[in-house]
């Protein structure tokens, strides 16, 4: 097991993995931005959040999807970037299953608005689809230790003023 967690292949097999949840969740991350009230409304439809909650997840949530996004594009603290998407990923799944549990008829409000995705009504396909983003940005937590981008350049950095000062 600890060979397997030491593979160094496992940075180039996450760099995909972490381009493809970045643009999962900067694709995701869009309309919320620029249809705040949209989204409010999509929040609301839960019926999970109190009414004084709904605005402040409607406007902070499409930001911090946009920058865990740009993380794992530039490597810059990768692992922590892929371990906040796994924890929207546990909030999102735990609210989509509440809403099924309740029967609601809704749409999931993930990459547009209700509004505009009535074609698009929640289901146990967007729980399996939400499980395999999870089950991604786990082996980038607990895989992907040498993260191609700026976390390995600032490393190779921090290595090469060690070994100049030990000279």
């Amino acid at each position: 097991m600890k060979k397997l967690m030491l593979w160094s292949g496992h940075a180039w097999v996450a760099l995909p993995v972490r381009f493809y949840l970045a643009y999962v969740f900067i694709s995701a991350c869009w309309h919320k931005i620029l249809e705040p009230g949209l989204f409010a409304v999509d929040v609301a439809t839960y019926q999970i959040l109190p009414l004084s909650l709904i605005n402040l997840a409607a406007i902070t949530l499409p930001w911090v999807e946009l920058g865990v996004g740009i993380m794992l594009i530039v490597g810059f603290r990768s692992r922590a970037a892929a371990l906040m998407v796994a924890g929207m990923m546990v909030i999102f799944m735990t609210a989509l299953g509440i809403a099924l549990y309740n029967e609601l008829d809704m749409s999931c409000g993930c990459f547009a608005s209700s509004a505009a995705a009535a074609e698009d009504p929640i289901s146990m396909m967007t729980m399996w689809r939400d499980a395999g983003w999870l089950a991604l940005a786990l082996y980038v937590v607990f895989f992907d230790r040498r993260s191609l981008g700026v976390d390995a350049w600032m490393q190779r950095v921090k290595e090469g003023k060690e070994k100049k000062n030990a000279s």
